[in-house]
């Protein structure tokens, strides 16, 4: 019980404090310590492996070893798709077909443009949210709602689907052998589920909001979507074509590797085909270097916590649990996903926990390594979104403005209770059809 009381202690520390506003470098650290300190766990013993400062530096480490170049590359990717203008040049070219009156949808379909050509989630926030501010306050909408809109298009139905780019579809081929394109029937028919489902709650709960009177509140410091050159839409495009098609060809001879691959193509044709648009090469590799190091330390803050909270017999316990649920062993891969990317507030993270406990669990039971990487995939993506989760916290205050009082809720609709539907649909259909 006391090992318990400080596994859980130390996870809502973890997001109460991330909540407000703490730095994960060092907040998750210290709640790590918190949990090795209820559970016996020793500071620093040389020949003792089980020990806080090796746990815990084991997990970070092992992480950014992993997925550094993944990170740097879509970082860069992004930056490049930002600066050249060609992510601003795709986003308005779907609002002009699809009209300023459908506001919420245009945000939404360029999200997922952007991030299944495999930009980086907080680059497609950071580069939607002037446009999605222009198109709120022309629509009159009340924009405590922009955050769960850019959500819905980035972290649900894109993010984990087959043959996504985002490195929450490829971590589960090094443990299961699979490909990004895993499970793919199910994956296209959750995600129209999910896209569809999570728009109709979205513009509910924004037709509820103006039914009581609210309406966009304009800012001082609102972003204004300026009339730079553009490239043609075309320019954009193509770059994540080439991402996206890289991919697909090299994914079975290449693995993991593949995507350091496509990446690289896509950032290569991106430069190629928009410098004359660029004013700072060097300003922008800085910025996507840089954005490259917080993003990747940030999420390997907390896979250390998730490292050391390993050492506890409350994690063995709770992980032998889960994977003895009664039902299908679908479920129970799906549950113990879910909880410890929820106990890590990432979907990357929770992943890289759980998956070198439960993988060769459920591969010995006969489970389809398809289907359990499908599952995998989509349960990160739930309970993930909780409070403390990077992108939200990012998303929310950094990018938007807005407190967690007034947008979360909208954004755990659609980034939480959604994608939790979403895996609910995935295992039925991988076990009924």
């Amino acid at each position: 019980m006391l090992s318990l009381f400080g596994l859980l202690a130390g996870l809502v520390l973890l997001i109460v404090l991330t909540m407000r506003g703490v730095n994960l470098f060092i907040l998750a650290p210290l709640c790590a310590l918190f949990v090795a300190l209820f559970n016996g766990i020793p500071f620093w013993l040389a020949d003792h492996p089980a020990n806080f400062v090796q746990g815990y530096m084991s997990g970070f480490a092992g992480f950014v070893s992993s997925w550094f170049l993944m990170f740097l590359l879509g970082a860069l990717f992004g930056k490049l798709m930002e600066h050249t203008g060609a992510a601003d040049a795709v986003a308005l070219a779907i609002v002009k077909r699809i009209g300023k009156q459908r506001a919420v949808l245009a945000v939404v379909l360029a999200c997922a443009v952007l991030t299944y050509g495999g930009v980086s989630i907080f680059v497609v926030a950071f580069s939607a949210y002037p446009m999605a501010v222009s198109l709120f306050k022309d629509a009159n909408l009340p924009r405590r709602f922009i955050p769960a809109a850019l959500g819905l298009g980035s972290v649900t139905f894109t993010m984990t689907s087959a043959g996504s780019p985002e490195i929450q579809n490829w971590i589960p081929i090094q443990y299961l052998g699979t490909s990004p394109y895993a499970g793919w029937e199910v994956s296209i028919i959750v995600a129209i589920f999910m896209a569809i489902v999570g728009y109709c709650w979205l513009m509910k709960m924004i037709k509820t909001a103006m039914a009581k009177g609210e309406m966009f509140e304009g800012r001082d410091a609102d972003p204004v979507v300026g009339d730079k050159a553009l490239p043609h839409p075309l320019m954009g495009i193509l770059p994540l074509l080439v991402v996206l098609l890289l991919s697909y060809l090299l994914h079975d001879s290449m693995q993991q590797a593949a995507l350091i691959v496509a990446l690289t193509g896509g950032v290569t044709t991106l430069y190629l085909l928009n410098r004359k648009f660029l004013t700072s090469l060097g300003q922008t590799l800085d910025q996507g270097a840089t954005g490259a190091l917080i993003a990747i330390g940030n999420t390997a803050a907390v896979v250390g916590f998730g490292s050391v909270a390993k050492l506890t017999p409350a994690f063995t316990a709770v992980v032998e649990t889960m994977t003895h649920l009664p039902g299908s062993e679908l479920i129970g891969a799906a549950v113990a996903v879910s909880v410890i990317a929820g106990l890590t507030g990432s979907a990357s993270g929770g992943q890289a926990i759980a998956l070198p406990e439960i993988a060769p669990v459920y591969l010995e039971r006969g489970v389809d390594a398809e289907q359990l990487h499908r599952v995998v995939a989509i349960s990160s993506g739930a309970l993930d979104s909780l409070p403390h989760n990077g992108y939200v916290v990012t998303t929310i205050r950094a990018i938007c403005g807005e407190s967690h009082q007034n947008a979360y809720w909208p954004v755990a609709a659609v980034t939480v209770v959604v994608p939790t539907l979403g895996v609910m649909l995935a295992i039925f259909l991988f076990q009924w059809l």
